[in-house]
């Protein structure tokens, strides 16, 4: 059994990070066109090497094509860790 969680993928933006915004939801910002899949090859590299799981346990289950994606990740964690292990733990306590 796998995490899984939404996010929201800025493409082009001319930096890799992840950020929780004023609503309180995850997006992810890759430098990466979203053409021929390079935006979601970033997404995976960027959460895998995050979290130090290989790229095969990361992967998009819905929003191919969207901004809106849901990830599914092959390791069992709770979304407090995920939040941890990518960096953006403490931008809970500035909105919430």
């Amino acid at each position: 059994m796998g995490f899984s969680v939404d996010i929201r993928v800025v493409s082009s933006s001319g930096r890799s990070m992840f950020k929780i915004d004023r609503s309180g939801k995850l997006k992810c910002y890759v430098k990466s066109p979203p053409e021929k899949g390079l935006a979601n090859r970033e997404v995976i590299k960027l959460i895998a090497k995050s979290l130090g799981i290989s790229r095969d346990m990361v992967h998009i289950t819905r929003g191919l094509t969207s901004r809106k994606k849901r990830i599914c990740i092959d390791v069992y964690m709770t979304y407090q860790q995920f939040l941890q292990a990518i960096g953006v733990e403490w931008q809970i306590d500035m909105f919430g």
